[in-house]
C-alpha cells in the first residue's frame, strides 16, 4: 500500500478549524496523519479529534516522548486513541531531547537507549492487556495492568536515528521514525533496518518558488535542530559534517546570525523540500522512490493558505 501523510494540526490553523480539511483528506489520496509534541499541542489530542473525522485514516504519533509521562500514563493514553481508532492507530515513541525532556519538563535524560528499549519492551506487554511487574534497566513496574486494552493493540514504532537504535526498531519495534534526512539518505538508514521493517520520515515542505524565503526559514530550523547533538552525530553519520562544522562553530560561540548564513544551500536544499506544489510533490516521491515507507508532511508557513498547499501536495493517483 502507497502511503502518504500530513503533519497535523497545521501551523496558525486552531484545532477545531481542521476539521474540513481532515474529513477530505481520504478522498485527496493521503493515508495517514501524524502529531508531534515539542511545545504545541500533545500528541495525542489532535488524533482523537482526527479518529472522528476521518475513520478510514492511519493516525500516529511521531513521537511522543518516553521520559514525559510514566510508563503507565503512556500506556493509558495510547490505549485510549487505539479504542477509539481500531487498528488504526500508530504509537510512535522516542527519546526526544533534553531541552524539552529536562529544559521544560524537569524530567532527567539518562541513558536515553535503554529508556526508549524499556518502554517499547513495557509498552509491548501493557498494550496486550498482559498485568507487568519488572525490572527494566532504566526504571521498575509494579502490577500495572490496563483497565480497557485496545483489541488490537496499536503498532509501536521507535524514533531512531543511528544504528544503534535502527537496529532496536527493526528488531523489536513495528518500524522506525526519523527526520531531518534527504531524499538521498533514505537508503543509508534502510540499509541499517532491512528491506521489510516500515521507515517514516518527517519531510518538511516549504511550497514556495521564493527560494530566498524557503532556504532563510530552512536555515533558521537547521541551526536550532541540527546543533542538538543527537541530531549533529546524526548528520555527521549521514555525511555532513564538513558542511556543517562551520555552523556548529558559530553555534558554539554564541553567534547564532552566522550560524544560519554559514549553512550552504546545498544542504538547505537537501533537508528542506521547496518550490511549487508540483515540485515540492515530485520531491516527496523521490523519498517514497529511494525506500521510504511512510513521507510525513510537515507544512511550513509561507503566508499562502494551508488548506489549499494540502490540497495541492496530495499524491497524483
Amino acid at each position: 500500500m502507497k502511503r502518504w501523510g500530513i503533519t497535523i494540526p497545521l501551523t496558525g490553523v486552531p484545532l477545531a478549524a481542521h476539521r474540513e480539511l481532515v474529513e477530505q483528506l481520504p478522498d485527496l489520496g493521503y493515508t495517514d496523519a501524524w502529531s508531534a509534541e515539542t511545545a504545541g499541542p500533545d500528541a495525542f489530542t489532535p488524533l482523537v479529534l482526527a479518529s472522528q473525522w476521518a475513520p478510514q485514516l492511519r493516525l500516529g504519533t511521531a513521537i511522543v516522548p518516553v521520559y514525559t509521562r510514566g510508563p503507565g500514563l503512556l500506556a493509558m493514553s495510547a490505549a485510549t486513541v487505539a479504542e477509539l481508532a481500531p487498528g488504526r492507530f500508530v504509537l510512535g515513541i522516542g527519546a526526544s531531547s533534553p531541552v524539552i525532556v529536562k529544559n521544560w519538563n524537569a524530567a532527567g535524560f539518562e541513558a536515553p537507549f535503554a529508556r526508549s528499549r524499556d518502554t517499547l519492551r513495557f509498552l509491548r506487554s501493557a498494550l496486550a492487556g498482559e498485568k507487568v511487574t519488572e525490572e527494566y534497566e532504566s526504571f521498575s513496574v509494579s502490577k500495572f495492568r490496563l483497565e480497557r486494552p485496545a483489541d488490537p493493540p496499536p503498532s509501536i514504532m521507535l524514533a531512531a536515528l543511528r544504528p544503534g537504535m535502527l537496529r532496536l526498531a527493526a528488531r523489536e519495534a513495528d518500524g522506525a521514525i526519523t527526520n531531518w534526512l534527504a531524499a538521498s539518505d533514505v537508503p543509508k538508514v534502510r540499509e541499517e533496518i532491512g528491506p521489510d521493517t516500515e521507515l517514516a520520515a518527517r519531510i518538511f515542505v516549504c511550497p514556495t518558488e521564493d527560494k530566498a524565503a524557503a532556504r532563510g526559514l530552512g536555515r533558521m530550523l537547521i541551526s536550532s535542530y541540527l546543533t542538538v547533538p543527537v541530531y549533529a552525530a546524526f548528520h555527521d553519520w549521514l555525511g555532513r559534517g564538513e558542511a556543517l562544522a562551520p555552523m556548529h562553530e558559530a553555534w558554539a560561540a554564541g553567534d547564532r546570525q552566522k550560524a544560519n548564513q554559514v549553512i550552504p544551500d546545498e544542504v538547505v536544499d537537501d533537508l528542506i523540500v521547496h518550490g511549487s506544489l508540483d515540485s515540492c510533490r515530485e520531491q516527496v516521491q523521490s523519498y517514497v522512490d529511494n525506500g521510504l515507507t511512510t513521507p510525513i508532511i510537515a507544512l511550513l508557513p509561507t503566508g499562502e493558505d494551508p488548506f489549499a498547499q494540502v490540497r495541492g501536495l496530495a499524491p497524483r493517483s
